[in-house]
C-alpha cells in the first residue's frame, strides 16, 4: 500500500463508510479497502451496523482483516442526534451515544475520534443555556477521553444561525481551554464561506489538527467531490507548508449526484478522488 507524500510529512488517504450507507458493512470493508484507501472512518449510524445494536466485536474483525485499513477512524453519531438539544431526552441519548462511539473506537484501536459540537435546536441564535449544554457534552467527552488512547477532536460547523462552533477563533478559544481536545477541519463547511476561511482555521489551529474531511462546497451545496479543484489544492499546499501528518478522509455526500450510483459507479469516482489528491500532494 503506497502512502502519499507532501514535503517532508506523511498522510493517510481515507473516506468515510457512509458513503456506501446502504451496504452491508463487510462489503464496506472491502470497497474502501479494493480502491486502494490506506484509512477508513466508520460511522456507527452506518444501518447494516446501526441496525444490529452496535456489535463492535465484528467490526474488530473486519479491521483484523483488512490489515491495509490504518490509521482509522471514528465518528460520533449526528444524524438525527443533539447533544445540546433543548429536548433533555435528545440531548441525554446524544452524549450517551457519542460516549459509547468513544468506547469503541478504543476498542478498534482508532487514531481519532471525531465529534459534533451540537446547535441550537431552534433556528437562533445560541443562548446562554445552550452554550451551558455545549459545556457539558465537553465536561462529559473530556471525562472518558482522559482515560483512553484515541485522540478525541472536535469538527467544525457550518456557517448558521444556530451554530455553536462555526468560526476559527471559536475553535481556537476552544482548543485553548481544553488541552486534551483536538480538532476535525471540515474543509467543505468552512469552503461555504470562502477559500480564505479554510486558510484561517488551518492558520490557527494547525498545531491540534488530526484529521481533515475533504470535500469541496458550492455555496449551500457541501461535500462535493473534490476533482481537480484549485482551491482543494491550495488546501492541500498549505497544510504541507505547516507540516500535516493525518487523514485525509474524504466525505462525499451521494445525494449530490444525479442517479443513484451502484457500488461500481462508487468505488470508481473514489478511484478519480484518489488520484486528483495525488496529482495535488506531487
Amino acid at each position: 500500500m503506497q502512502e502519499w507524500i507532501l514535503p517532508t510529512i506523511m498522510v493517510y488517504l481515507s473516506v468515510s463508510s457512509m458513503f456506501f450507507h446502504e451496504y452491508p458493512v463487510g462489503e464496506i470493508f472491502d470497497f474502501v479497502s479494493e480502491t486502494g484507501f490506506e484509512a477508513i472512518e466508520f460511522w456507527p449510524e452506518t444501518p447494516d451496523f446501526w441496525l444490529r445494536d452496535l456489535p463492535v466485536d465484528e467490526l474488530a474483525g473486519l479491521f483484523r482483516d483488512h490489515p491495509q485499513l490504518r490509521h482509522n477512524s471514528v465518528h460520533a453519531p449526528i444524524l438525527d442526534l443533539n447533544p445540546c438539544s433543548i429536548n433533555p431526552g435528545v440531548a441525554r441519548l446524544s452524549l450517551e451515544y457519542a460516549v459509547r462511539s468513544l468506547r469503541m473506537a478504543e476498542t478498534i484501536n482508532a487514531s481519532v475520534f471525531t465529534f459534533h459540537p451540537g446547535k441550537r435546536t431552534a433556528k437562533r441564535v445560541p443562548s446562554a443555556a445552550d452554550f451551558k449544554r455545549f459545556h457539558h457534552l465537553i465536561e462529559t467527552i473530556r471525562s472518558e477521553a482522559c482515560q483512553g488512547q484515541v485522540m478525541v477532536a472536535i469538527e467544525n460547523m457550518e456557517r448558521s444561525v444556530n451554530s455553536l462552533l462555526c468560526t476559527p477563533e471559536s475553535v481556537r478559544e476552544l482548543l485553548d481551554r481544553e488541552p486534551w481536545l483536538y480538532f476535525t477541519l471540515d474543509v467543505s463547511h468552512a469552503m461555504g464561506t470562502s477559500i480564505d476561511e479554510v486558510i484561517r482555521y488551518i492558520d490557527l489551529c494547525h498545531d491540534r489538527l488530526v484529521n481533515i474531511h475533504l470535500s469541496r462546497a458550492e455555496g449551500t451545496r457541501m461535500h462535493l467531490p473534490v476533482g481537480r479543484s484549485p482551491a482543494i489544492r491550495t488546501v492541500l499546499r498549505v497544510l504541507g507548508e505547516y507540516g500535516y501528518e493525518g487523514n485525509l478522509t474524504l466525505e462525499i455526500e451521494d445525494r449530490n449526484f444525479d442517479h443513484e450510483y451502484s457500488s461500481e459507479e462508487k468505488c470508481s469516482l473514489l478511484a478519480g478522488e484518489i488520484d486528483a489528491i495525488r496529482e495535488c500532494l506531487q
